[in-house]
């Protein structure tokens, strides 16, 4: 007999905490007995995250995958825009501190987790990015494991890309592709938050005036 071809359910969130608790029941219930299920956070702030990991005891049961997206601030400005809109309290973290002590203990949740969790790391933040290399030495998870990608946008932070991808870990560059009105405000809040750390954006502009002198001197 034929074996059943393999089915992924793919269930992407964001600030779904309702829709999970309602509906990934019933999706684990299956018995179809070739199905693979992949949770994929893109970095909730509506304790989505939290509610994952208290259900990650019956994802490894059920057999099902975890996928997340670690980031920072990406809808930051829509969140507290809507929270005052509706009247409830803005679900977004008080202040950079508390982000930052979040994002470091959710790369440190599935980097200890490889075997149920796939992530992308998508931050232009060079501490987060040695962060997550240290925890994969201490876990002893080679620099290439298939469950974890480094990601930056395209043209930004291309000097912490390059030397992740020289060391051997995977990265992944990002293109914002959509309307103009869409895409300029995103690419100026992503330059928005690489200003606030700290020094990084003066050596990522040293390091490329340094690259065009290297290159204009090497066909001179």
């Amino acid at each position: 007999m034929t074996s059943l071809p393999r089915v992924s359910v793919v269930i992407l969130n964001w600030n779904g905490q309702g829709f999970l608790k309602q509906f990934l029941p019933s999706v684990c219930a299956s018995n179809y007995p070739n199905l693979e299920i992949i949770v994929g956070d893109n970095a909730s702030s509506d304790n989505s995250v939290s509610f994952l990991k208290k259900n990650y005891q019956q994802a490894d049961q059920e057999g099902y995958f975890l996928g997340a997206k670690l980031v920072r601030g990406a809808y930051m400005e829509k969140e507290r825009k809507r929270a005052e809109e509706q009247n409830y309290p803005s679900p977004i973290q008080p202040d950079k501190a508390s982000t930052d002590r979040d994002y470091d203990l959710a790369l440190a949740f599935c980097v200890e987790h490889l075997h149920k969790i796939g992530f992308v790391a998508g931050t232009h933040n060079e501490d987060s990015c040695r962060k997550l290399t240290e925890l994969m030495a201490e876990n002893g998870v080679v620099e290439n494991h298939q469950n974890i990608f480094f990601s930056q946008l395209l043209g930004m932070s291309d000097n912490l890309s390059f030397n992740l991808a020289h060391e051997g870990f995977n990265v992944a560059k990002y293109v914002p592709y959509g309307p103009v009105k869409a895409v300029l405000p995103y690419l100026f809040r992503r330059a928005n938050e690489n200003t606030a750390i700290a020094g990084q954006m003066g050596r990522e502009l040293k390091l490329i005036v340094s690259e065009i002198k290297r290159r204009k001197m090497k066909f001179v």
